[in-house]
Order: C-alpha cells, then sequence, then structure tokens
C-alpha cells in the first residue's frame, strides 16, 4: 500500500455526527460480502456520507479524501493511538474540511437558536456540542458546511460571526487559526466546556492537538485522561489560568 504524506498530499477531510457508520474492516471487505450483507451496509447513513463526501472532494478536484469511520484500523491499538495523536495535524493540513450537518433540513445556515428544532444541543446543530468536532472547526483552513441533503450552506470565513456565537471561539481564531492569539488554558478549555463525547476519555483525548500535548490512548482510565491531559499542559506551558479551570466532565 502506498503511504501518503500529509504535508504533501492535497487532500479533503470529513467532519460529521457519528450515526450508523462503516468501520475500516467493512469497507475493506466489501465486494467479498454476501450481497445480502453488502446491500445493508450500503443502506447505512453512514455509507451515504462516505459516498457523497467522496462525491463532493472529486467535484473540488482532489483525489483523496479522509473520513474517521473507516480511514482508522480500531482492532489495532497502535494505529487508534496514533490516529488521535495526529488528528489535529491531519484535520490542519488537510485542503478543506467537510462539516456535514445531518439535523439541517433548510438551504441556509441556522443564524439564530431554535430551542424547538435542537432541543438536545442548546439550540444549534449537533454537530456544534460534541467533543471532536472543536478540533475539527478550529484546525482546517477550510471548513465548508453542508445540510442533511448535501447542498452547501456556508463556510467557517463567511460565518465567522454567527459561529462565534454559537461556540464562544473569537472569530479571528476561526479564521486564522491558533497562533499567535496569546489565548489562556481555561479559555480553550472553555469552549469545550459544554461539549459531549460518548466515551469520558475522549473528553480529554479531543482536546490534544488544541494544546500541542501527545498521550497514549488508555480507554478504561475515565476521568483520569483529563488529568493525564493537565499534567501534559502544565509540563508544556507557564500558564497558571489552567489552576483555576474546573471541567464538569460528563
Amino acid at each position: 500500500m502506498k503511504e501518503h504524506d500529509d504535508k504533501t498530499t492535497r487532500y479533503a477531510i470529513l467532519s460529521h455526527r457519528w450515526g450508523a457508520e462503516v468501520n475500516y474492516k467493512e469497507m475493506i471487505r466489501l465486494m467479498k460480502m454476501e450481497e445480502e450483507e453488502r446491500e445493508e451496509v450500503k443502506q447505512r447513513h453512514g455509507y451515504q456520507k462516505i459516498i457523497k463526501s467522496c462525491e463532493q472532494a472529486a467535484k473540488d478536484g482532489y483525489e483523496w479524501l479522509w473520513v474517521d469511520t473507516c480511514c482508522i484500523d480500531k482492532r489495532s491499538s497502535a494505529e487508534l493511538s496514533e490516529a488521535i495523536n495526529s488528528m489535529y495535524r491531519w484535520y490542519q493540513n488537510a485542503q478543506v474540511c467537510y462539516a456535514y450537518l445531518n439535523d439541517v433540513g433548510e438551504s441556509t445556515f441556522p443564524t439564530e437558536e431554535d430551542d424547538n428544532k435542537f432541543a438536545q444541543s442548546n439550540g444549534w446543530p449537533e454537530w456544534f456540542v460534541r467533543g471532536w468536532t472543536l478540533q475539527e472547526l478550529i484546525a482546517p483552513k477550510e471548513v465548508e458546511f453542508f445540510n442533511k441533503d448535501w447542498a452547501h450552506i456556508g463556510n467557517k470565513r463567511q460565518l465567522a460571526s454567527t459561529l462565534q456565537d454559537i461556540t464562544g471561539i473569537p472569530s479571528q481564531v476561526l479564521t486564522n487559526g491558533l497562533a499567535g492569539k496569546g489565548l489562556s488554558v481555561a479559555q480553550i478549555m472553555s469552549w469545550a466546556a459544554e461539549r459531549k463525547t460518548t466515551r469520558v476519555e475522549d473528553h480529554a483525548y479531543s482536546l490534544m492537538g488544541l494544546f500541542g500535548v501527545y498521550m497514549p490512548m488508555l480507554y478504561g482510565e475515565g476521568k483520569m485522561a483529563f488529568q493525564r491531559l493537565q499534567l501534559e499542559i502544565i509540563r508544556r506551558s507557564s500558564d497558571q489560568s489552567i489552576f483555576a479551570w474546573n471541567p464538569q466532565v460528563p
């Protein structure tokens, strides 16, 4: 298998809310499946996301697209750990990130809170309350938003003011990244305060790239993951604001 360096290869990358996904093992054996099993996989919403994002990447002139659900072999703990530690860089080095908002049916990006439509996610699309999507919003140079039908509804530069209202992230960080902004640890932590992850450990792992730290993955350690994250940040930074941070880890 030919390997490609993420700094020299032009590629698109997908950000999305997980649901019924297709994993790496299923993708590599798709054509060897019995027809009934193959059709079950193809009917999943996660498979349609892969197809639609591939179509969008091809339309935009990219030969390569990275999708977390089917590009990481989670059967290998070493590969999973490498992927999570590299994730921020992979999003940062992508030419474009496609953000798929599966709960937005309108042809325009929502600009006002709607507690009826988005009752479970603070009045905004669920993508904005998930843990991993925080770095997937900040790291890429370009983020293009799509609704549930894969209609384009804006990008993060056009929507920077609205995105700041939704996330609390300054518009200049959204448009130009974290470098040189002089942000405190507590300020960055505050952006993740109300975000949710399926696994407790991911509340910490999803923030590593934002602080430029690396840790081995130890699923099963629970809230200890956040303590390890804080220790790694302290080793790299003299910012005392970290001691004022009291996270409400779910």
